[in-house]
């Protein structure tokens, strides 16, 4: 009997692929995110040379340059730029693999999640949430990562992160996503300022100096300005910082002005001299939201985490 010459063809692509350590695929999915060796190095915790070595394994199996030097950068080949894509998605598939269980059980778990999130949604949400976990979930670990990052939801998409926690405006729109809750903005000045009062009106508003928030190198706006700035009203900032949380500080002793979240400006109030008063422009409630990779929609660890999320979320105070 003849053998059949497609299962020949089939048996070489097996021994092909088998000839591939899989671990290098690890390797390939960084060099094409950090295009740099050396960042693609320190991102896998490999050395410069190891990680050369890597890049020769790769571009000797796929007979393909993969990257190429550019100036003083690397850039993808074509055939590289197509496996960027694929190559995230089977490790995320084996990372949900090795992670999933039939069942999760909270109270023998010592898994760890890992959330992006800002410090505002640390300070009021996340404090009493991981209080609550010591509780329920004692071996369970919470990593919180700053969002202070050019793109935040590249993590969510590379499977840095288990989850994301930010502005709904923000979030991708090919993930599954869902609201936590609700704030709205307010004004917080000075409790001495002698231009103030009880209130402010939109002139004051618009003439005073600002206190406002960017995000990482790429200066990406807070949500407070991002809707003021489609609102078309321009105001003088004074200082920019790079926290929620510092924002009172500059705002105390000053004549100076911020736009905050209402739950972190009354939370400002009862540790700094200041006044919290209705924003006199028309800006539209912040809506926080959480955000995971659509392949671990079904990880019932994660499904159990975002639940209790949800349910911290519920027990917020409004004041």
């Amino acid at each position: 009997m003849l053998a059949d010459p497609s299962a020949h063809a089939i048996d070489l692509k097996i021994m092909h692929f088998r000839q591939l350590d899989l671990n290098l695929l690890v390797a390939l999915d960084a060099l094409l995110t950090e295009r740099s060796i050396t960042r693609a190095g320190k991102r896998v915790f490999l050395t410069q040379s190891a990680m050369s070595g890597a890049l020769a394994r790769l571009r000797e199996y796929f007979g393909d340059e993969l990257l190429v030097q550019v100036g003083r950068r690397m850039v993808p080949t074509p055939l590289g730029e197509s496996l960027a894509g694929p190559v995230r998605d089977i490790l995320l598939q084996v990372q949900q693999t090795l992670q999933s269980r039939p069942v999760f059980d909270p109270a023998t778990s010592n898994r760890r999640f890992s959330v992006m999130l800002s410090d505002y949604v640390a300070s009021v949400l996340m404090v009493d949430f991981v209080r609550h976990l010591s509780k329920v979930a004692p071996g369970v670990q919470v990593e919180m990562v700053s969002n202070d990052i050019e793109v935040p939801t590249e993590a969510l998409e590379r499977g840095d992160v288990d989850l994301m926690i930010m502005p709904s405006i923000y979030l991708a729109a090919d993930h599954p996503s869902q609201p936590l809750f609700d704030d709205e903005y307010v004004c917080i000045v000075s409790a001495d300022n002698p231009d103030v009062g009880d209130s402010l009106t939109t002139e004051q508003y618009l003439s005073m100096g600002h206190v406002m928030v960017h995000f990482n190198r790429g200066r990406n706006p807070s949500a407070d300005e991002w809707v003021v700035g489609r609102l078309g009203l321009a105001r003088r900032f004074e200082v920019v910082a790079i926290n929620f949380s510092s924002v009172a500080a500059f705002v105390h002793g000053t004549r100076r002005v911020a736009t905050l979240q209402g739950r972190l400006a009354r939370r400002f109030s009862k540790m700094t001299p200041i006044k919290v008063l209705p924003c006199p422009v028309s800006i539209p409630p912040l809506r926080e939201a959480m955000q995971w990779h659509q392949q671990f929609e079904r990880d019932p660890g994660l499904a159990w985490f975002r639940s209790e999320l949800q349910a911290a979320a519920g027990r917020m105070p409004k004041d």
